[in-house]
């Protein structure tokens, strides 16, 4: 792609340019250090990735212990706490869910920001840091609501959800904000995936539940909704043990289940859509020794990344790096 700018436009943008480039290096060299950062206090080596390729990632877990491991998997940073969702952020710091409050927290263990669930409702699911600087969050109860919340605390933007159930904790999980505006969330017993504008009308619904993938009998329960590239929609479905990717009209471009991967699925949460292409899923049920919690595959269906953990239930997982090399934000 060129850009037609004459002399006078680029002396204008010279300087937006020149910081954008700034952060982007920093933002580079931030991930970087990420891969090989160890944590002076403890420098504890977490678990063990298996890759017979060399992939090593450096990546973020919530779960029943939220950790931040370098590439050799080592504790960077950690928190109290059961994480129900999270990311590292462009400034370094962490943004996670934790016992119905959201937080974001410094590599040294300082709240800079944080919400806490409404009176009423009863749990506080995801939470993600949008581009307008606001954080969404999700909370489920007897008001189930989708919310932007700005960087003093105040509610931006409010979003009625529908989820089909007045069972709390089965209402939702992991939303996101769509490049329109739109917003993406699961519902689990509705087996849907349900796109919403930001006054609360639904204007699309991708079902779960198709007959292809099994029908309701599988308790395909989506999990994820993740926006990629094109438009589609990559879902774990977490009773149903498998991951599909859907086009935008609802039809499966792509899907991998046990009988792909070795029974390596046992009600899988959270997952990525790496740059390669290749797709990363959290096990969060799996209890055998010899599976991994978290595993990665790629479009053939393969799996060429592992990270086996004991004392790990992987909720949610945000890859930073990928053999020292970004994976974006």
């Amino acid at each position: 792609m060129r850009l037609n700018l004459s002399s006078n436009d680029l002396k204008n943008e010279l300087p937006t340019i020149t910081m954008k480039l700034i952060k982007t290096a920093c933002l580079v060299l931030s991930f970087v250090l990420f891969a090989s950062a160890k944590d002076e206090k403890s420098n504890l080596v977490f678990g063990k990735q298996v890759s017979k390729s060399g992939i090593k990632h450096s990546f973020l877990i919530c779960g029943n212990r939220t950790v931040l491991l370098n590439e050799n998997s080592e504790i960077i940073w950690q928190t109290e706490g059961y994480g129900r969702d999270g990311f590292v952020l462009r400034n370094g710091h962490i943004l996670v869910s934790v016992g119905n409050v959201a937080k974001e927290i410094t590599r040294e263990g300082k709240v800079v920001w944080s919400y806490k669930l409404s009176k009423g409702n009863k749990e506080l699911g995801s939470c993600m840091r949008l581009e307008n600087g606001n954080t969404l969050v999700v909370e489920r109860g007897v008001n189930p609501q989708l919310l932007e919340v700005d960087k003093v605390g105040g509610i931006a933007v409010r979003v009625p959800l529908q989820p089909e159930t007045n069972n709390a904790h089965m209402q939702t999980r992991m939303a996101r904000k769509l490049p329109s505006g739109n917003y993406i969330v699961p519902h689990l017993l509705a087996f849907a995936v349900k796109e919403y504008k930001p006054d609360g009308t639904v204007v699309r619904t991708v079902k779960t539940d198709l007959p292809e993938l099994g029908g309701r009998k599988e308790r395909n329960w989506p999990f994820t909704a993740i926006h990629l590239n094109g438009g589609n929609l990559l879902v774990n479905l977490t009773n149903g043990n498998k991951t599909v990717e859907f086009d935008p009209k609802g039809k499966v471009a792509w899907r991998v289940d046990n009988s792909h991967v070795g029974g390596r699925f046992a009600d899988p949460c959270g997952g990525q859509r790496l740059r390669n292409g290749n797709t990363v899923i959290c096990s969060y049920g799996q209890k055998k020794g010899d599976m991994p919690k978290i595993f990665e595959v790629n479009r053939e269906k393969e799996v060429v990344w592992e990270y086996f953990n004991p004392e790990v239930r992987a909720h949610e997982v945000h890859v930073i790096t990928t053999n020292r090399k970004p994976e974006g934000l």
